[in-house]
């Protein structure tokens, strides 16, 4: 394919891969808004070393070349470090409906991604904690599937050098994940079971029933609100810290709740309305992962995050 020199019908032929060069950067840095910005650089790359493609690789791999070093250099430019307990500060969640978009052809190079992709927030935690060029090697090798030699002539590095890279970063992924998760695949659709779990936890969340939401918990839950640090564990402690910050207390406001889907996981949307006060605002969003039958995690983001996920800032 030959690169044009136009820019509107460059911009036509690079844009056709935007979806999914976004879906490789969040999943790259954890962050739904750099995710964007990283792919507004690769376009911007791309059009001033327009005339350096020459159509030996193609359009696609090109794009994920370019992709790839900008998602490099920003983790080199803006280093990030776990906080001491290990959690990761920058994480954000990714929309379904975005996911969803990626890939409207079955048989297409980007029903690939999303087909072979781990997007849910488990797995996108856990590659945060490899170093930048492990975890480039791991993305291409385990998730795009590439060939050693296909990542080595993408990341300008011998083949040896991916090799050791990838026995680096699957061994960090074992140590993060655990010996079960040793084979990645994508979240499955609830069953009915957890369906009735997810509409029975909204609903108990909008009466801000304590008692009952503690009956939906596992023992060994894993509670964390990204950017805040902290990690809570433990059925009863996670409790405890929503009784401690005023959840169903009389001053604490009326709550309504909306299901959404984010990393492939169901997510419910809380929005607050204070005493006294004549609309519901967005509070937060909180992503579950089950396990059990039972609340095994869940991930809380800060309500302003609600429009950039395609939700309401206000009900």
């Amino acid at each position: 394919m030959t690169m044009s020199t136009d820019h509107d019908t460059f911009e036509t032929q690079v844009r056709a891969h935007s979806r999914e060069l976004r879906v490789h950067c969040y999943r790259m840095t954890g962050s739904f808004e750099e995710s964007e910005d990283l792919v507004q650089e690769t376009f911007l790359r791309a059009w001033r070393k327009r005339e350096q493609f020459a159509g030996r690789a193609s359009l696609r791999a090109w794009l994920y070349k370019i992709a790839t070093n900008a998602c490099l250099d920003a983790l080199d430019k803006r280093p990030r470090v776990p906080s001491a307990d290990g959690e990761i500060l920058w994480l954000q969640p990714y929309p379904d409906a975005l996911l969803d978009e990626v890939a409207t052809d079955d048989e297409g190079p980007d029903a690939a991604v999303i087909a072979k992709e781990t997007i849910e927030l488990t797995f996108i935690t856990a590659i945060q904690h490899l170093a930048p060029l492990p975890r480039a090697v791991l993305v291409l090798r385990d998730v795009l599937d590439l060939s050693v030699r296909e990542t080595s002539e993408l990341l300008e590095t011998t083949e040896a050098s991916v090799n050791s890279a990838l026995q680096r970063a699957r061994a960090g992924m074992r140590e993060q994940l655990g010996s079960q998760r040793d084979e990645w695949r994508p979240p499955v659709a609830p069953d009915a079971v957890e369906q009735k779990l997810i509409q029975r936890y909204l609903e108990l969340t909008e009466r801000a029933d304590v008692a009952g939401l503690t009956e939906l918990l596992h023992d060994d839950l894993r509670f964390t609100m990204p950017p805040i640090p902290g990690i809570w564990e433990g059925r009863e402690r996670v409790v405890q810290s929503w009784i401690d910050g005023g959840f169903g207390s009389e001053t604490f406001g009326e709550l309504r709740c909306r299901l959404t889907w984010l990393n492939r996981q169901p997510a419910i949307a809380a929005y607050i309305r204070a005493p006294g006060g004549d609309r519901f605002e967005a509070l937060t969003v909180e992503v579950l992962r089950f396990e059990d039958g039972l609340v095994r995690e869940i991930v809380t983001f800060d309500g302003r995050l609600a429009e950039q996920l395609g939700l309401p800032a206000a009900l």
